[in-house]
């Protein structure tokens, strides 16, 4: 399985002008103008619920372009300018993005920004495995998928003056706890929830940073491409849109919130996006544990519980702004029907972890 195989056709709402686009692109891709023959075939990647992902497929060449959704968008996202730069000034210190063809800002081409970029060839995970696996295999591919993200907060940021210009300095967790919180009462519809004890808790408890480093933000297997040659081997990272300089225990706890393990119950495994209950896959408690070993960073299970509390709020946040644009008919994807509910049960994990803590 490849990139190329899941795209899909162009859902109409979704739809650009690809000759309008390949006429910018000649003009502006220098190294690739000659791969350029024609209007592409455009093709569109199902996975994502937040800018959107298309496959060109040129006769010589295949590329990937990115823009962001119709409709209203939160504030400070779907910055394609921010998430090109962030890539092009990380390939020559990561090895694991693709390479950067063309930023264009002229909305009048195909009606927002957008970006394209080389595809990277190799398999992405969805919810199931692709092909057979042994549970030493999986526990191989968790550590390799780790130890990527491990390399990433390993950048030394400040050698890189476009990186370096992300950082905010020291109070990361306290902006990341008022800033969520902020998009939470922005994005609220009807059905909302009372969130107030859980973020409340998160503003009472809330750690001082451990690091300032480059962090993903939206570290999951349906982020990485697997070298087609070497299936437990990461080839590439995908989707920027998050990135920034922060705390790496909070970039974990992010990708964790994802991370659903076989005993976890029926809600959460059908909410599942990922092949993590698969034989030989981590837990959430040994991926914090070789995190922590790795890295030599303190993480007991008491300290842990921010982290955990935080990803899942953030986790609700990001599906409650998807279920906003639903809910108001600025995108009729049927596949948002679904955040609505998950809104809901990811409030009541988050209470149950705070009840947790107090009865401790």
């Amino acid at each position: 399985m490849s990139t190329a195989d899941e795209s899909r056709p162009v859902r109409e709402e979704d739809d650009f002008n690809a000759e309008a686009m390949t006429g910018w692109l000649r003009e502006h891709a220098d190294a690739f103008r000659d791969d350029l023959v024609g209007t592409p075939e455009v093709r569109q990647f199902p996975g994502g619920a937040s800018n959107l992902t298309y496959l060109l497929r040129y006769p010589a060449r295949e590329l990937i372009l990115r823009r962001p959704p119709a409709g209203a968008k939160a504030r400070g996202a779907h910055d394609m300018r921010r998430e090109h730069v962030i890539q092009r000034a990380l390939a020559p210190v990561y090895p694991y993005v693709a390479r950067m063809v063309a930023l264009c800002q002229d909305e009048s081409v195909i009606g927002s920004d957008f970006y394209v970029m080389e595809r990277i060839d190799g398999t992405i995970l969805r919810k199931e495995l692709p092909f057979e696996l042994s549970a030493t295999e999986a526990s191989t591919l968790c550590e390799h998928a780790w130890e990527a993200l491990v390399r990433l907060h390993s950048v030394d940021v400040s050698a890189v003056p476009e990186l370096a210009e992300l950082g905010r300095g020291e109070g990361y967790v306290a902006r990341q706890v008022a800033g969520w919180t902020d998009r939470l009462s922005r994005a609220a519809t009807d059905d909302l929830g009372d969130w107030r004890s859980v973020t409340g808790w998160l503003q009472a408890h809330q750690p001082m940073d451990v690091g300032q480093c480059l962090i993903h933000n939206d570290w999951r297997f349906d982020n990485m491409v697997l070298d087609p040659t070497d299936r437990l081997r990461v080839r590439g990272v995908l989707d920027w849109e998050m990135a920034t300089v922060g705390d790496p225990l909070m970039d974990l706890g992010g990708a964790l919130a994802y991370w659903i393990q076989a005993d976890d119950d029926d809600f959460f495994q059908a909410f599942r996006r990922q092949p993590t209950t698969a034989p030989g896959m981590w837990t959430r408690d040994q991926v914090v544990r070789w995190y922590a070993e790795r890295t030599g960073l303190e993480v007991t299970p008491a300290r842990w519980r921010f982290y955990e509390v935080f990803g899942l709020f953030r986790l609700g946040v990001i599906c409650q702004q998807i279920w906003y644009r639903y809910f108001h008919g600025q995108t009729h994807n049927e596949a948002y029907a679904r955040f609505g509910p998950a809104v809901a049960y990811l409030e009541s994990r988050c209470r149950a972890l705070v009840a947790a803590d107090g009865a401790g």
